[in-house]
């Protein structure tokens, strides 16, 4: 018989999401999923297989919850103005997205089916109060420049940013 599992996996996973989202996927290495989520390495591949297949159940996760409460909000306005303003408050909850989107979908069928999975769960919800197509591209364009902005909050006009 074996050991019990010494972690709760759902937190591994949830947290396992937010390490994700705040760095691309080849900028976390498996040292860093060790140190970050408590957990020993063989426990990691054991459940998961590899980091490829925690980062796959991450990002599940986050779609179904983190971008699930999004689209809950989203069904809730009544405008694109507002959509906007809600978008621009939920700051990093769209980074995993946006991340995975422009990183690991172009070269990763299941990432992309996830992708797309969110992308089309935020189309139904922007569909609620405007019938255009590219709303959902412009709502994550609004992310994506403030994620700009903020990265060289600081930085004067013209100037690279630090890196």
């Amino acid at each position: 018989m074996g050991r019990p599992r010494g972690f709760d996996e759902a937190e591994v996973v949830r947290s396992a999401a937010g390490l994700f989202a705040g760095r691309v996927y080849d900028g976390v290495s498996v040292d860093d999923l060790v140190t970050h989520l408590g957990v020993h390495r063989n426990s990691l591949y054991k459940t998961f297989g590899s980091k490829r297949g925690l980062y796959l159940a991450a990002l599940r996760w986050y779609v179904e919850h983190e971008i699930g409460v999004l689209a809950a909000s989203l069904r809730r306005v009544r405008d694109f103005e507002e959509a906007t303003r809600l978008v621009s408050d939920a700051g990093a909850g769209l980074d995993f997205l946006l991340l995975a989107a422009a990183e690991r979908a172009p070269v990763d069928d299941e990432v992309a089916v996830e992708v797309n999975r969110a992308l089309d769960v935020i189309d139904e919800a922007v569909g609620t109060f405007t019938a255009v197509p590219q709303a959902t591209a412009a709502l994550l364009g609004v992310r994506l420049r403030a994620k700009a902005g903020a990265d060289r909050a600081g930085a004067s006009p013209g100037s690279s940013p630090t890196r």
